[in-house]
């Protein structure tokens, strides 16, 4: 079966072709422009889509050789994310669907993220997800391309939230988390303490708020004048690891109680190299395999999209059916058994 997906949930316009679960193209195309804001403005955002998606989708096309004519099914992003930009991609889908008389498999972001580790390579299940993003923190038990337990949720703000908003505080542009990983190469993560929030609380939930207002607090008391240039890499340094801390504790807990032998980090967050040294040290101890995408996969992409719904459809036995009924849905991942 060849699909072809449209990812549009937030500020990335994707297109990609699978064929029988292999990536044939995978276009991205980013929208830098929002830097100048300081994050992504959902209007802005929507005017973006609309200008480039007909192009993306042609280039996917084009890149692997394929026309609509070749195309079994589509696969689009229904949720959760920008609702403006979630409309573009799926009213776009469900033309294609029209004008071609091809099925609309909606997928959901999340477990699009879910199962892109197994775009490089196949993850034996069952396994510990760990999908850390602007938006979204959350752990996961997985057993099947159809069915996973969510064992815990952000209860306030995201990791990669907590990235970009530290990094404003310390004028530091957007995205503030490529940023912070660069200076915290040069930094020593030891140079201050910031808190581990419910890192022992017991449970798999996180929470990232109280992060940030202790280094906006820090920074008021310590630097009242700005943070001097020469300071920037430790703090970054500091910050990354009380937040990889967090992140690498529950993985790992999480994987032992499941007595799981895989970890798969992903979403935007999972491209921080602390986070990805950290995980494949700690895990090993373990005799626990830490993976994570290529970059390519880490940022919100159509391939995750498309692989997923191929492999929902494999796995299920069914055949992709005409229902345009589907409709967008904003809201963020809803902790629910499947």
């Amino acid at each position: 079966m060849t699909i072809l997906a449209i990812e549009s949930s937030c500020d990335e316009t994707s297109a990609a072709v699978i064929e029988n679960s292999a990536v044939l193209s995978n276009i991205i195309s980013s929208q830098y422009f929002h830097s100048k804001f300081g994050g992504v403005v959902p209007e802005l955002a929507s005017r973006a889509h609309l200008k480039a998606i007909s192009r993306v989708v042609n280039e996917s096309l084009d890149s692997c050789g394929k026309t609509m004519a070749d195309i079994d099914a589509l696969a689009v992003t229904s949720e959760p994310g920008l609702i403006g930009s979630l409309i573009v991609g799926s009213n776009f889908a469900k033309a294609l669907s029209i004008r071609y008389n091809i099925p609309v498999v909606p997928v959901n972001h999340i477990e699009g993220h879910l199962f892109s580790g197994n775009l490089q390579e196949e993850v034996p299940f069952p396994f510990i997800s760990l999908v850390v993003s602007g938006g979204h923190t959350a752990l996961f038990y997985v057993t099947s391309f159809t069915s996973y337990e969510i064992m815990g949720l952000t209860k306030d703000d995201a990791a990669g939230e907590a990235f970009d908003k530290t990094a404003k505080l310390l004028g530091l542009p957007y995205p503030g988390g490529p940023e912070i990983d660069k200076l915290a190469k040069s930094g020593n993560p030891k140079a201050y303490n910031f808190p581990r929030s419910m890192m022992h609380s017991g449970d798999y939930n996180f929470s990232f708020s109280g992060l940030k207002t202790s280094v906006r607090y820090f920074i008021q008391k310590e630097f009242p004048d700005g943070v001097p240039e020469e300071k920037m890499p430790d703090i970054c340094a500091s910050v990354q690891a009380a937040i990889v801390d967090i992140l690498v504790h529950k993985a790992i807990t999480a994987a032992l109680e499941k007595k799981v032998k895989s970890i798969v980090i992903a979403g935007g967050v999972s491209a921080n190299s602390g986070l990805r040294t950290k995980m494949y040290d700690e895990s090993a101890k373990h005799n626990i395999r830490s993976i994570a995408p290529m970059m390519s996969y880490c940022m919100d992409n159509a391939a995750m999209i498309g692989y997923i719904a191929s492999m929902k459809l494999k796995e299920s036995g069914t055949e992709p059916f005409f229902d345009l009924s589907f409709k967008v849905n904003s809201n963020a991942l809803r902790a629910k058994k499947k």
